[in-house]
């Protein structure tokens, strides 16, 4: 099948199942620019819910990432994301984003690239301040580092991000360590769980525990069944702070619904479900407890 490299030219891409599941009150998410506090703010508890039990979202894309358009319908554009592994096509993430939130530019070849290492970082271009507000690990490649600035490429031409708001980001390792995992995680405490959540505008599950490897250098998979199968296993008494903790229905012998990051001393820090927000919670005498179906690791051992 043919396809088409893009780029993400919003701040927040949100990828959708069908088109059909966009729903009126999601509008704010469809747009460009998008308006993500618009849309999210609003929405009720029951709102936030179906977009999980009645299957809306699949996931979330950030500024500047690259994706293959396979097909399009109407003004919707059927995407794969490379940069999210998944066992639903090993080309990557699917599913359906607008196409006004796609550009064509593509960056060229460059060896150095730069993540933003905190939430709503603003860059400035030629004619001022951007309004844009980007995400927690939006990946952007370096033109040029300058004393206290870099000059990076967008997918809406150069820009100038100042180095306090970025973390250079090696681009073939090493990783950094658990403890470094934990301490990205803790700037989120309290951040309210978002289903196919991406962003630090909200987080699910798998995507809190696949943004905290991607900010020490690691990708892996997009959803928690796929983490769970493609992680180094690690025995009981032997986890380390920063491993993932996996849990399944059927005290711990059914499908794979739920991810956490293991904080140390018997706690975790997860992003749970709709309507929580992001806790350190202890795992013993808890549901969690019984339900734990694995612990698998991604990076170096502390």
């Amino acid at each position: 099948m043919e396809w088409t490299k893009k780029t993400i030219a919003v701040a927040v891409a949100t990828l959708w199942t069908t088109p059909e599941k966009a729903r009126t009150i999601d509008h704010n998410a469809l747009t460009n620019p998008v308006k993500l506090t618009e849309w999210l703010e609003p929405l009720s508890y029951s709102n936030r819910l179906e977009l999980c039990d009645n299957n809306h979202v699949q996931s979330q894309v950030l500024y500047g990432e690259e994706v293959l358009v396979l097909d399009q319908r109407g003004n919707w554009s059927y995407v794969l994301v490379p940069s999210q592994p998944s066992s639903k096509d090993e080309r990557g993430y699917p599913g359906w984003i607008p196409t006004i939130q796609l550009s064509e530019n593509v960056p060229g070849v460059f060896t150095e690239v730069v993540a933003t290492n905190k939430h709503g970082v603003q860059f400035t271009t030629q004619n001022g301040k951007s309004e844009m507000r980007l995400s927690y690990q939006t990946i952007l490649p370096v033109l040029e580092e300058r004393e206290r600035t870099y000059l990076v490429w967008t997918p809406h031409g150069e820009v100038i991000l100042n180095k306090e708001d970025v973390t250079p980001r090696p681009t073939n390792g090493p990783f950094g360590t658990g403890l470094d995992l934990i301490h990205e995680a803790e700037q989120f405490i309290g951040l309210l769980y978002l289903w196919g959540g991406m962003s630090s505008y909200g987080y699910d599950c798998s995507g809190f525990s696949y943004n905290m490897a991607r900010a020490i250098g690691c990708t892996i998979p997009r959803d928690a069944h796929d983490q769970l199968k493609d992680g180094t296993l690690v025995e009981e008494g032997d986890w380390q702070r920063g491993d993932l903790l996996f849990f399944a229905y059927e005290h711990g012998k059914g499908s794979v619904h739920h991810v956490g990051i293991y904080y140390g001393e018997g706690k975790m820090i997860h992003s749970p479900s709709t309507g929580r927000f992001i806790e350190i919670t202890p795992l013993k005498g808890t549901l969690y407890e019984e339900e734990l179906c694995g612990v698998c690791r991604y990076w170096e051992t502390n």
